[in-house]
């Protein structure tokens, strides 16, 4: 979690990336799932996640229910990289809003497509309206 995370060396960039957006940040429950999992060693920060929630931050319009068989097809996909529930939450996600960006530190966003894209965005911490949250800094921003 860069932006909450100050030790993290792409806290920086992370968090002006974020602040320098006009929209708010989409999102879906796994992806703040896991953040709150993520951060849970740190004070406050699982709460600093959901107040953001609360605060309109971070919307959530991605219902897990209407996206299966998406999703099936997606972790289908990526099984080989062992892709996990968030990161196909948010390759649905980035289709269902036709958008090539995620926000993302997550180095398997360079080997995913969705889209329209051939190359991910994720090369290095990069605007987006889509976010997510991983411990392991690869590239982009998370």
């Amino acid at each position: 979690m860069a932006p909450l995370d100050r030790s993290e060396r792409f806290h920086e960039s992370c968090a002006k990336a974020i602040r320098d957006l006009d929209a708010p940040l989409l999102t879906c429950e796994a992806v703040i799932a896991e953040a709150c999992y993520l951060v849970r060693n740190f004070p406050g920060a699982a709460e600093a996640v959901i107040e953001n929630v609360a605060a309109g931050i971070f919307q959530i319009p991605f219902q897990l229910s209407g996206e299966t068989a998406g999703l099936r097809q997606t972790l289908r996909k990526y099984r080989d990289r062992q892709i996990d529930l968030a990161d196909a939450c948010l390759i649905r996600l980035a289709d269902q809003f036709e958008t090539p960006d995620i926000l993302t530190l997550d180095g398997d966003f360079k080997i995913y497509r969705w889209g329209r894209n051939t190359i991910s965005s994720a090369t290095q911490p990069v605007l987006a309206r889509h976010f997510a949250t991983q411990a392991h800094p690869a590239t982009a921003a998370s």
